[in-house]
């Protein structure tokens, strides 16, 4: 390296180091001209602001659809336990669980064996009117096979339902036939209904079952009672075991035919909903007939409203086990992209002012869901020393004629009747668990259908079935399913087992007239009834 190379080295370095900073400067300059300023609608809410800045300014492309159907169910959550989000791909399905009728093919069907079987067809429907008869097990739908581990419920709904005039083609595999039948179905009206069963229990007792409060279960419900007064009942047991729920105006129009005029069925009043009362208009065909009510801790919503309505007018007796206490209205509104939310805006009261919504946390739903689970372990459901007793005077109500009734967590029956579990054991909680009594009676079936066509009616079936060693047939399939013999468990629970089993057969060859008579038979609660419905006035 020369002198000359020394003496100007520092000034080339300077000068390079000046001219990055410039070039630096102007790519900075350049790179801020370029970003465009993150503005936030000064009118928009933060839920708002953040979907929009997700949406316009996110390192990816997201689906904010998505990311709504996962947010607002979170959001809902913060409010109650009853609101609730729909997607769009649920919304037909929910809304037909409360319907009057859907789309379909006409059949009730059990998934045995990776196949579909056709458990009963129902009358007038399309499959009967195709030719397709119970037992028949589909292995084909428009030519595509239709067996497998990948049939599920869900995908035998959504192949078999469809729009009405629509067609399906069903290939069938039949007992005692060698070849496969073709059967072109065109899907129709299929009719749902909320009113299981209803028939003459004891000389002049009606037994009716409600299962849902359904756009059509008053229709239902007064077709029903005309049949039982037709038949001579005048009296009458309504079972809303189990019954969760449903619309409001179903059940208001139910307890007006037992209410005389003037009488609060119940009041609704929210923050946004000034209270309305609804009264009974006197219009009842069976304002003077005695009348019983079953419930028990899964009776919610609609059905408390009924119970409550006829406890708080001393209009009856309430018997069975602490309702569930689900006190909130929900009303359902449609979003701008097909789905939509149930959203509780008022809470219901019974004539006396009880609200019987049992306490919740917002956004704890654990606790809430853990309610019922936590009554059978307290001993609530079993021992009437154990039900919940609200002492607080702000719960504090009168009936019509002057009796305490409390609010805050149920109807409280006026007779309790505890959950029998003296028949119980580990042989026969397995089988329930696992539906080996509901998959035997549907193999039993299947093999004797022939026979048991000769028998048209519940009582006629049953005798039948005394004559059968059917308990002994059973606890030999049970065993090909891995239930072992354990003699002294299958004794103590041997009329449990039988009782489930004969009900089941008889449901799937009489449908529900068969089903019912025979699992009420024995049942404490009906019993009880019947006992306090035969007192004199």
């Amino acid at each position: 390296m020369n002198r000359k190379t020394i003496i100007f080295l520092p000034i080339i370095i300077a000068v390079s180091v000046a001219v990055g900073i410039v070039f630096a400067n102007l790519m900075m300059k350049n790179t801020k001209k370029e970003q465009v300023p993150i503005s936030i609608a000064a009118s928009d809410n933060k839920i708002n602001q953040i979907i929009r800045l997700i949406n316009n300014n996110y390192v990816d492309t997201v689906s904010i659809g998505l990311i709504e159907d996962n947010v607002i169910p979170k959001m809902l959550r913060e409010l109650d336990p009853h609101s609730v989000y729909i997607p769009k791909k649920d919304l037909e399905r929910v809304n037909e669980e409360l319907g009057s009728s859907f789309s379909g093919v006409g059949i009730q069907f059990s998934i045995q064996h990776d196949t579909v079987m056709a458990v009963s067809i129902i009358s007038g429907g399309p499959s009967e009117k195709a030719g397709l008869i119970a037992g028949d097990r589909i292995v084909a739908v428009d030519d595509s096979v239709f067996v497998g581990k990948q049939i599920t419920n869900e995908k035998v709904l959504n192949t078999l339902r469809g729009e009405k005039g629509t067609k399906v083609k069903v290939t069938v595999k039949r007992s005692g036939t060698s070849e496969l039948l073709h059967y072109n179905i065109v899907r129709g009206d299929i009719p749902l209904y909320s009113v299981d069963v209803a028939y003459k229990i004891k000389d002049d007792i009606g037994y009716i079952k409600v299962s849902k409060f359904s756009e059509n279960t008053y229709k239902e419900f007064v077709i029903a009672l005309a049949k039982l007064k037709n038949q001579g009942c005048s009296k009458y047991i309504v079972d809303l075991r189990e019954n969760s729920g449903g619309y409001l105006e179903q059940v208001v129009y139910m307890v007006n035919e037992f209410l005389p005029a003037g009488d609060l069925i119940v009041y609704t009043e929210g923050e946004h909903s000034p209270r309305n009362d609804v009264y009974a208009t006197g219009s009842g065909a069976f304002q003077n007939n005695k009348l019983v009510v079953l419930i028990d801790e899964w009776s919610a919503s609609a059905s408390e409203i009924f119970s409550g309505a006829i406890q708080d007018n001393d209009r009856g007796t309430i018997i069975g086990r602490r309702s569930f206490g689900k006190g909130l209205v929900q009303q359902q509104i449609p979003l701008d992209d097909g789905s939509a939310i149930r959203l509780t805006i008022a809470r219901y009261h019974t004539p006396s002012g009880r609200c019987i919504q049992k306490p919740y946390t917002h956004g704890d739903e654990e606790d809430y869901e853990m309610d019922i689970l936590n009554r059978y372990l307290n001993g609530e459901t079993t021992n009437a020393d154990s039900v919940k007793k609200n002492d607080d005077e702000a719960e504090k109500f009168y009936t019509k004629n002057g009796r305490v009734v409390y609010g805050g967590g149920g109807i409280t029956p006026d007779i309790f009747v505890a959950r029998d579990t003296s028949d119980y054991s580990k042989y026969f909680k397995q089988a329930a668990n696992y539906g080996y009594m509901y998959e035997f009676a549907l193999k039993y079936v299947d093999e004797n259908r022939e026979t048991l066509k000769e028998f048209d009616n519940w009582k006629s079936m049953l005798e039948y079935f005394y004559t059968q060693p059917i308990l002994d047939e059973f606890v030999k399939f049970a065993e090909t399913k891995g239930l072992r013999n354990n003699i002294y468990n299958v004794q103590r629970s041997s009329n449990l087992i039988l009782k489930y089993v004969y009900a089941y057969i008889a449901r799937n060859m009489l449908n529900d007239e068969g089903f019912y008579p025979i699992l009420n038979m024995n049942d404490e609660m009906v019993e009880k009834a019947i006992e306090v419905i035969e007192e004199e006035l």
